[in-house]
């Protein structure tokens, strides 16, 4: 029992960097806020950059591997989302830092890059560093995969996070990047922070969500327990630069509704969907209109697009629609998905049919301004979707058509919804990492404080 017990100590324990070092190497290549968070990240030794989607954190990323492979001597490794390892190595050949791209494990030298998914054939102890890129994938992950990457990163003594955090106010979220980066677990945290509101209805959406809500006067110092860790930006300015050429174009969202060919059982006419299972329902009863009506709006216009759908039938359906179309499925095997996702990106392919869960983290799009989406509740994933091709770098306007079946009409309201509260709880995230910075950085305060006669 004690050698067990032994064993489940060492398994937990993290291997410490004792802090970062003086950065070795900052090229001339990043930008005035992109020099600043990689400085801080060395010197850290175990970070998290929230940066939003085309503020540049792949050279981040890559500077920071550089500097550890440097600084130790020994190889580094760089996780990406499935098709982004490919342009993550031709990144590092446009910035002249050299990156090695590994399937199996072998041949580790110098900086690895390597998908998520094939984390399992790589040996920890070979590293001294690793990056987690679109660190916000996880989630997608079942537990397992998710607890193996953090198991990972516990044997290794540099760890650097990259997100754009698209739902600030996921404070799970927060807790397992905190755990993965070796700082509090995530239910530490949120046992520290805030307090169980599963069962106060009154409260539900407050603070940490449905079931967590700050504790008194908890907020403050629990921006300020962030703030060791990470650093939030959703443009240069927000740190106190310039934003330059980081501003993005226009993005035009259009609504398209479709009528069901026939109503739902048991109804004289199309009424609105009411719950999971109703919705089910409308979204396999509406597929043809909706695919008709999607391929329609992508049809002769010589244009790249992206169509984003949500079941197997939707994709295949879309697929024959569309003849200059290639489909990223979840069947197709992970060199195939990489195979047309590169295709799509280097202008190969036209059309690209695939679901956000596949191919909405990670990937540059600039070339296109154009998708359709169908009604989804994931705020995240139509964020993630959009910013393949609204980002920085984007020289045009950007169109998102959404079909929906006139039954869906509480779908898209529920998302709109949550696309507001993100943006405020973002604002507010970078507000209270602004404020603790400035406190942190010996800001110095002049206003003096009155004292009670009686002290």
């Amino acid at each position: 029992m004690s050698g067990s017990y032994a064993e489940f100590i060492v398994s937990k324990a993290q291997v410490a960097s004792d802090g970062g070092f003086e950065p070795l190497w900052l090229p001339p290549f990043l930008y005035d806020f992109q020099r600043h968070l990689t400085e801080w990240a060395i010197r850290k030794g175990r970070a998290a950059e929230l940066a939003d989607c085309g503020l540049g954190k792949t050279p981040m990323e890559l500077v920071f591997a550089e500097n550890v492979l440097r600084k130790t001597g020994r190889p580094v490794l760089v996780l990406t989302p499935l098709g982004v390892s490919t342009q993550t190595v031709r990144e590092g050949a446009k910035f002249g830092i050299e990156c090695h791209r590994s399937r199996d494990g072998e041949n580790v030298r110098g900086i690895v890059v390597t998908n998520y998914e094939r984390l399992h054939r790589f040996d920890p102890s070979a590293f001294s560093g690793v990056v987690c890129d679109e660190s916000s994938i996880l989630k997608s992950f079942d537990g397992a995969t998710r607890g193996a990457v953090t198991e990972f990163m516990r044997k290794v003594p540099y760890r650097l996070l990259g997100t754009a955090t698209a739902a600030p106010n996921d404070f799970v979220e927060l807790g397992t990047s905190s755990e993965a980066l070796g700082c509090l677990g995530h239910m530490d945290m949120l046992n520290r922070f805030f307090r169980n509101n599963r069962n106060n209805s009154a409260t539900t959406g407050q603070g940490g969500g449905p079931e967590w809500r700050f504790k008194g006067h908890a907020e403050k110092p629990f921006w300020r327990w962030v703030c060791s860790w990470a650093r939030s930006l959703r443009k240069p300015s927000d740190l106190g630069f310039d934003d330059g050429p980081f501003r993005l174009p226009p993005l035009l969202e259009r609504e398209h509704t479709v009528a069901a060919s026939a109503p739902r059982e048991g109804f004289l006419f199309s009424v609105p969907a009411v719950g999971l299972a109703e919705e089910r329902e409308e979204r396999r009863r509406t597929l043809t209109e909706r695919c008709e009506m999607a391929a329609a709006l992508v049809a002769n216009t010589g244009q790249p697009a992206v169509m984003w759908c949500h079941l197997n039938p939707e994709g295949d359906l879309l697929e024959r629609l569309v003849p200059d179309a290639v489909q990223v499925s979840g069947k197709d095997a992970d060199d195939a998905k990489e195979e047309k996702l590169l295709a799509f990106a280097s202008g190969e392919a036209r059309v690209l049919i695939t679901k956000p869960v596949i191919g909405a983290w990670g990937l540059n799009w600039q070339h296109c301004a154009h998708m359709t989406a169908f009604a989804s509740h994931s705020f995240e994933q139509h964020y993630q979707s959009v910013r393949r091709c609204w980002r920085f770098g984007q020289t045009r306007p950007v169109v998102v058509d959404h079909v929906l079946s006139d039954g869906e009409g509480r779908v898209l309201h529920n998302l709109s919804r949550k696309a507001e509260q993100a943006e405020r709880m973002f604002a507010e995230l970078t507000r209270h990492m602004t404020e603790e910075l400035n406190l942190s950085s010996g800001r110095e305060f002049t206003k003096v404080a009155e004292v009670p006669q009686w002290m």
